[in-house]
């Protein structure tokens, strides 16, 4: 099967078609494939050949895809780094992946000990002559993409060519991506999101799209004003920034046909609101890194369940596993288990951990769930999220649901802190959309008279924002750290 994102190998007609633009860079689909090869032919000359990898540490820029593309020219494999990391991050990184060569910005980025070629010396015209002619198959890996490490060193999860094409050909069918649309790109482009939604799938259909450098809610709004996009993907905290603009900003977003929801849990009540006031379809999806990026998603032109992420996309397998590695039927709860030719090839490096993560070809999610008789799944709580009090097993998505029913709530995050007679209770912290006047005591109430006297959080603390991690999921490792007992 040809690999259709690969500019080699697109038609003719895409050519003069616009492929994907920056601040400072604009490219058609051919002038995109003159400089793949260009980049390409500078990498081959550093030593870049296949099987080889290629770390590139850049931030959201057209240049930062041309290296991506320029690693599978040649047969390697690319590895993102994210551009906030610090020095010891990223060289771990570098290291692990067994990276040989990393694209970066300039020379006080790190680079792990290993050469480097900065983002300015990168040649627009170089010399194709000797770029050797490489032949990709589908299981070839194409892609390490790092786990952010909430439970111990990042991982870097295998992904193939094979991985990506069944991924992008599956967006591009549930979500109707065709040569019209246009994505604007503002999820980071060291995960898996960005990479899937908003580059391969539109280059599989000859669509385009805008990279925006770095998200903030007015800018960003502005440039759906001028460059009239059709869909974007984003995280919950990107439409709690939006939602919490004051009300007299008011955007022309009528070139949207969807926004696309996913990466970390969101309230009913955002996506309502959101697309409520700023006119968005909005459809949540699920998916992890290990499964390359999405496998459930709300329907955009269907029936779209708020509180679902949906159903599973077509050619993946979604059900609910007991304990036990069973099936459960519908409406049980249990382990989200995934299967499908987008389940990873494994973690690099760590054979053990990738027999207990894929078992019988099942991908174990480690979130809690259920499907419902339509196939849409719900998403109760991840397993290692579940707190403990006093033999009573509680969720807290439960506790955050209900928290985000009280006007003014806008984010909630709930964990287990320790105690030395229950083992854990739950504790909430809450932020809260600007001029609201809710209290804690409010709050508290609300609790009291919708959850069983065990659901109720023992205390509830409002904050100006709840931490997150670099891909802008709620960082409830860090909460849970700064609740731990001092060492006296």
């Amino acid at each position: 099967m040809t690999i259709g994102y690969l500019p080699w190998n697109q038609s003719a007609a895409q050519a003069e078609l616009p492929c994907v633009r920056d601040d400072n860079t604009e490219l058609t689909y051919r002038q995109f494939a003159q400089r793949v090869d260009s980049l390409a032919a500078q990498l081959s000359r550093s030593g870049i050949g296949p099987g080889d990898v290629l770390a590139v540490m850049l931030p959201n820029r057209v240049e930062l895809i041309l290296a991506i593309f320029a690693a599978w020219r040649l047969g390697a494999v690319a590895t993102p780094i994210n551009p906030a990391f610090t020095a010891t991050e990223a060289n771990f990184q570098i290291s692990d992946s067994g990276a040989r060569l990393v694209v970066n910005t300039d020379a006080g980025s790190p680079a792990g000990g290993m050469p480097a070629l900065h983002v300015a010396d990168i040649e627009v015209a170089a010399t194709t002559d000797s770029l050797p002619t490489v032949t990709l198959h589908e299981s070839e890996l194409a892609l390490l993409v790092y786990t952010s490490g909430s439970t111990g060193k990042p991982k870097g999860v295998m992904l193939s060519h094979g991985n990506l094409l069944a991924q992008a050909e599956q967006i591009v069918q549930h979500m109707g991506v065709n040569d019209d649309d246009h994505c604007l790109l503002i999820l980071p482009l060291f995960h898996c999101n960005a990479i899937l939604v908003s580059v391969l799938a539109p280059m599989l259909v000859g669509a385009q799209t805008t990279v925006m450098g770095r998200f903030s809610p007015r800018p960003f709004l502005h440039l759906i004003e001028t460059v009239r996009p059709t869909y974007f993907s984003a995280v919950p905290a990107i439409y709690a920034m939006l939602a919490a603009l004051p009300e007299d900003v008011v955007p022309d977003t009528s070139s949207l046909r969807m926004a696309i929801c996913g990466a970390a849990p969101v309230s009913q009540e955002l996506l309502t609101m959101s697309g409520r006031r700023f006119g968005f379809v909005m459809v949540e999806g699920y998916g992890l890194t290990e499964g390359t990026c999405c496998s459930a998603c709300n329907p955009v032109d269907g029936v779209r369940k708020l509180g679902t992420v949906g159903p599973a996309l077509a050619g993946q397998r979604i059900a609910i596993m007991s304990a036990e590695d069973e099936i459960l039927p519908v409406g049980e709860r249990g382990e989200v288990v995934i299967s499908g030719p987008t389940v990873m090839q494994g973690y690099l490096g760590k054979p053990e951990e990738t027999a207990t993560t894929i078992r019988d070809g099942w991908l174990h999610t480690g979130d809690v769930g259920r499907l419902d008789e339509d196939g849409y799944l719900t998403l109760v709580d991840r397993i290692k999220d579940m707190i403990i009090r006093g033999g009573e097993n509680l969720y807290p998505k439960e506790i955050e649901s209900t928290l985000h029913e009280v006007d003014g709530v806008l984010e909630a995050a709930v964990v287990g802190r320790p105690d030395p007679v229950l083992g854990e209770v739950p504790v909430a912290f809450v932020a809260l959309y600007p001029d609201a006047t809710v209290t804690e005591e409010d709050l508290l109430e609300h609790c009291r008279t919708h959850l069983t006297r065990v659901k109720v959080p023992v205390s509830i603390t409002i904050v100006g924002s709840i931490p997150r991690n670099p891909i802008g999921k709620i960082d409830k490792p860090m909460i849970r750290r700064s609740l731990q007992p001092q060492a006296s």
